[in-house]
């Protein structure tokens, strides 16, 4: 039985340990092989970009060698796919390798597209990269005043980001004595401040309590750096002297290059979590098109799930679980006290008031993490 991973993300790379560990005999007997392929020989931990931005994490807190992150037997290589020929069970390397397979997982991941917004990339700072978090945390520190504003598009990868920025502003602003000359205004495209109703609930409050305003039913149109003012599709315009995005993310360009999904979201079945139309070929991660929140926590569930569906096709023949669409974020409230919601498909989150012991705990995972990319946690 040849199973492939492709991507060495978190989804991946907690599958690959997962099967490694489940099918050892299998492996040892050669009656299993499992291959990872990735674009990269190092695995980062992208919640960290976050910190990295405000000044809390440095760039080499991110890093680990991948290889260092898997168990024996797991055959790895930086040799990123670039056609998927699924009818034929086969992908193409970027090195011109074809590598055959009997289960075939897609991991991509997802990257952010602030380009579909005229004039976002050029003057907005985010954090969704080691470069762009780099490049905002100098942009704050120079900073000393004036109006911020966290612009937010959607879909984009950890639901939780765009509070959470919003309120380690704040505090970060404190700090250096500048909340006197700030004000910070948070927008959002639906007709609350967060998809989650709960989570908006909560945050509103918070919000007030802080200072902060708010607008719903902004839907980034334009961004116009010359007068320093953003634009809606609803017809407003909000002027900003710092404007932070959260820019709508999209899937990766190699599976809109193979005609793969729209935008890159490969159609996903929420349970089984197979591709449309293909039994023998998997999807997880922010890869999906499933309506569930792009975070670290839904990537893990979902590859303990398939991790177990998986063994369980190879020693009998068949699938024994689904997955319930469970996700558990934290949420940074700013920059000492936390809280999280933890959901799945037939239950809503319901996050509760910060605690410090919360983002304490926020703060262990930051380097338990890696146990839990060996899916040891």
């Amino acid at each position: 039985m040849r199973i492939l991973i492709v991507g060495g993300g978190t989804a991946g790379t907690i599958l690959a340990n997962n099967l490694a560990r489940r099918l050892a005999h299998e492996l040892k007997e050669g009656k299993v092989h499992i291959t990872l392929l990735s674009a990269s020989d190092k695995h980062m931990y992208q919640p960290g970009l976050l910190y990295l931005a405000v000044g809390r994490m440095t760039p080499d807190e991110l890093y680990r060698d991948q290889a260092s992150l898997l168990e024996p037997g797991i055959h790895f290589h930086v040799d990123p796919v670039e056609h998927f020929k699924l009818d034929e069970k086969q992908v193409t390397t970027k090195s011109g390798r074809m590598v055959g397979y009997d289960i075939l997982v897609i991991a991509t991941g997802s990257r952010m597209y602030p380009e579909g917004i005229p004039g976002l990339a050029e003057h907005a700072e985010t954090f969704y990269t080691e470069a762009s978090a780099l490049k905002m945390f100098k942009r704050l520190q120079s900073f000393e005043g004036g109006k911020v504003v966290i612009a937010v598009g959607v879909p984009h990868k950890c639901p939780m980001a765009p509070l959470e920025i919003t309120f380690m502003l704040h505090d970060y602003f404190k700090d250096r004595g500048l909340l006197d000359k700030v004000s910070i205004h948070y927008t959002y495209p639906i007709n609350r401040v967060h998809s989650l109703e709960n989570v908006a609930k909560w945050a509103v409050p918070e919000m007030e309590r802080l200072g902060i305003t708010y607008e719903t039913f902004f839907n980034m149109k334009e961004v116009d750096g010359d007068k320093k003012v953003v634009r809606s599709e609803e017809g407003s315009e909000v002027p900003y002297d710092l404007l932070i995005t959260i820019p709508a993310h999209r899937g990766m360009e190699v599976l809109e290059k193979n005609g793969l999904g729209q935008n890159g979201w490969l159609p996903t079945h929420r349970t089984r979590l197979n591709l449309e139309g293909y039994d023998h070929v998997y999807v997880i991660g922010d890869t999906t098109n499933i309506p569930i929140s792009k975070a670290g926590s839904t990537a893990h569930f979902e590859a303990d799930t398939l991790g177990e569906n998986i063994a369980a096709i190879v020693r009998m023949g068949a699938p024994v679980r689904e997955y319930d669409g469970k996700v558990f974020c934290f949420i940074e409230a700013g920059k000492d006290r936390a809280t999280y919601a933890m959901f799945n498909y037939q239950t809503p989150p319901d996050p509760k008031s910060p605690t410090r012991a919360v983002h304490w705990f926020k703060v262990a995972y930051n380097k338990l993490y890696w146990v839990s990319a060996r899916g040891l946690l």
